[in-house]
C-alpha cells in the first residue's frame, strides 16, 4: 500500500474517545462497545437518547413506540401537541459519557418549572466500582455466608447475610471486574449487563444451590420456582394467628429454620390461657416459645431441611401431654402444614387438618407477599462523571449531601449513602428498558443524572457556558420519548 493509500485509509476512520478504549472506527463500522459508530466520516451515537415524559393531563398524546416509531420525525410530542418542557425528564440513557475527564457531561440542560430555573446534568457513567445488591425471597437455603457465588463457572460474587425472609447475594464489583482473569472480567461484565437489564440470569453458589435471577420475577432455586415471602418468621407467625387458633388446637408449631414458634410456651399463648402441652421442641430455646437450631437449613419446612415436621420433636413428656391432644404443625408460608392427633401411648396419628384450622393455614398463605428477585444497582460517581458537572468536583458532593441537587438514574430515584463521595444505590425495574451497556474496559455503563436550581448549578462552579434549553436538544441528537414511570418521584418537584 502507497503512503498516500494508507493516508486515506487512516483519513476514514474516527476516533472514539467515549471510553478509555480509544477506538478507531472504520466507515459504517461501530466500537468495541457497539454503542458508537462511523456514520459517514463522523462518530455518533448509534442508539438515541430517553427522554421521558410525564402526563401533564389525561388528553395529552405521547409519541409512539414500537414499529410506530420508525415513522418518527424525532420530535419530543406528536405533531399535533405543543411541546411542554415541563412534562419531559432528560435521563441519561443513551446521552454518552464524559471521558475524557475535562469534557463537560453530554448534556445540561436547562429548564424551567413552576417558575423556577433547573438544571439537569445528563451523563452515562462508566463504572468500575460497582455491583448488585440482590435480595431472594425465600427460605429456601441457598448457600453458606461468603460463599463464592459463579456464572458460568466464573466467580462473580459471593452470598451476605440473610434478611428478613430473603436470602442476600452480593455480584459484581471491581475485584471480579478487573482483579481476576480476563474471562472471569468478561463473564461478570456480561452477568452484571444482564442483571441490570431484567434479563435472567443462571448462577451457581459453591456448597449451594442453582438459581435463576431476574429483576421483579420470581427466584428459581435448584429448579422450584418460589411462590411466596413468609409471613414472619415462626415466632412472629404465632402471635399473628394465637387469637384464630386459640380453642381449636391444643399446641401449634410453626417451623422455621431460624426461629420455630411453639403457642402454649409463646407469651401469646400464656396471655390466652393455654396450658403447656408436654411437647419439647429440638434445638436451643431462646426465650419461651422460641427455639434456635431445630435443624439444619435446607429446602424443607421452614427453609429446613426435614421433610417430616415430626422430626424436630425431641419428646412429648409423659404426665403432661394426654391422649387426644390436638397439634398444628405448620411452615411460614402455609405451603406445608399438618395435623396431629396423640394416641393412647401420645404418639402423633396424621389426622385431616379440621377446616376451622385449614382456615387459619390458607390465611397464612394469604399474607404472604408473592417472591421476587430484587436487583439494586449499586455504584460511585468517580471524579470523570463529576468532572462532567463542575470544575470543583467536591462541590457537587456536598450540593447531593445538602439535598440541593436530586440525584436519579434514568430518571429513577437514587438512595445516596452516607460518608465520603456519591455512592448511589437504585432500583433496576423503576429504570428505562436497556438501561445499561458496557464497555470492554470491562465496565459498566449507566445512567445518572444531577438535578438543581440553576443557581446553585452556577454556585457550585457549573459548566454554564454548556447549558442548552430542551427544546434544542433534539436537533442535534436522535432521541426517543418513553412513558414517565409514575411510581418514581418526579424529579423537578
Amino acid at each position: 500500500m502507497s503512503n498516500s493509500e494508507q493516508k486515506n485509509t487512516t483519513a476514514e476512520k474516527v476516533n472514539c474517545d467515549a471510553c478509555p478504549i480509544l477506538c478507531r472506527i472504520s466507515p459504517g463500522k461501530t466500537g468495541s462497545c457497539d454503542r458508537y459508530g462511523n456514520v459517514d466520516g463522523k462518530l455518533k451515537r448509534m442508539d438515541p437518547v430517553i427522554f421521558t415524559q410525564k402526563a401533564v393531563d389525561g388528553n395529552e398524546a405521547l409519541v409512539p413506540f414500537g414499529e410506530q416509531t420508525q415513522e418518527w420525525d424525532g420530535s419530543l410530542l406528536a405533531n399535533d401537541v405543543p411541546v411542554n418542557p415541563e412534562s419531559i425528564f432528560p435521563t441519561a440513557v443513551g446521552a454518552g459519557t464524559t471521558y475524557p475527564d475535562y469534557k463537560p457531561a453530554p448534556f445540561i440542560i436547562g429548564s424551567r418549572h413552576k417558575d423556577v430555573d433547573m438544571v439537569t446534568v445528563v451523563t452515562e457513567g462508566i463504572f468500575s466500582y460497582c455491583s448488585y445488591k440482590i435480595k431472594i425471597d425465600t427460605d429456601r437455603y441457598v448457600g453458606p455466608e461468603q460463599a463464592t457465588v459463579r456464572c458460568q463457572g466464573e466467580a462473580v460474587g459471593h452470598v451476605m447475610t440473610a434478611e428478613y425472609g430473603s436470602q442476600m447475594l452480593s455480584l459484581g464489583g471491581v475485584h471480579h471486574l478487573t482483579g481476576g482473569s480476563k474471562q472471569e472480567g468478561r463473564v461478570t461484565c456480561q452477568m452484571m449487563m444482564d442483571l441490570g437489564n431484567k434479563n435472567a440470569v443462571e448462577l451457581e453458589v459453591e456448597e449451594g444451590s442453582k438459581l435463576v435471577v431476574q429483576a421483579g420475577a420470581a427466584p428459581v432455586i435448584d429448579g422450584n420456582q418460589e411462590e411466596r415471602m413468609r409471613v414472619g418468621c415462626g415466632s412472629a407467625a404465632i402471635g399473628i394467628f394465637a387469637q384464630q387458633w386459640f380453642g381449636h388446637v391444643d399446641e401449634v408449631i410453626v417451623v422455621d429454620e431460624h426461629i420455630t414458634g411453639m403457642l402454649s410456651e409463646h407469651q401469646a399463648g400464656r396471655f390466652l390461657g393455654m396450658e403447656p402441652s408436654g411437647i419439647r421442641v429440638r434445638g436451643r430455646r431462646s426465650t419461651p416459645g422460641r427455639y434456635f437450631q431445630v435443624a439444619n437449613p435446607g429446602h424443607g419446612w421452614g427453609g429446613t431441611d426435614v421433610s417430616d415436621p415430626l422430626e424436630i420433636i425431641e419428646r412429648i413428656k409423659t404426665g403432661v401431654a394426654f391422649p387426644g391432644l390436638r397439634l398444628l404443625m405448620v411452615s411460614t408460608t402455609g405451603e406445608d402444614a399438618a395435623y396431629f392427633v396423640l394416641d393412647e401411648d401420645l404418639k402423633p396419628c396424621v389426622q385431616p387438618i379440621p377446616e376451622v384450622l385449614q382456615k387459619v393455614v390458607d390465611r397464612i398463605g394469604e399474607n404472604c407477599e408473592p417472591a421476587l428477585s430484587s436487583v439494586l444497582f449499586m455504584a460511585g460517581a468517580g471524579g470523570s462523571l463529576r468532572a462532567g458537572v463542575t470544575e470543583n468536583p467536591v462541590r457537587l458532593t456536598r450540593s447531593v449531601r445538602r439535598l440541593l441537587t436530586r440525584t436519579t438514574c434514568g430518571g429513577a430515584p437514587a438512595y445516596v449513602w452516607p460518608g465520603g463521595g456519591i455512592t448511589v444505590m437504585v432500583d433496576v425495574t423503576k429504570m428505562p428498558e436497556n438501561s445499561f451497556g458496557s464497555v470492554p474496559t470491562p465496565a459498566i455503563v449507566a445512567p445518572i443524572e444531577f438535578t438543581m436550581k440553576l443557581k446553585d448549578y452556577e454556585l457550585l462552579g457549573g459548566h454554564m457556558a454548556q447549558v442548552r434549553r430542551l427544546e434544542d436538544m433534539t436537533q442535534e441528537r436522535e432521541a426517543r420519548i418513553s412513558n414517565w414511570n409514575e411510581d418514581n418521584p418526579w424529579p423537578f418537584a
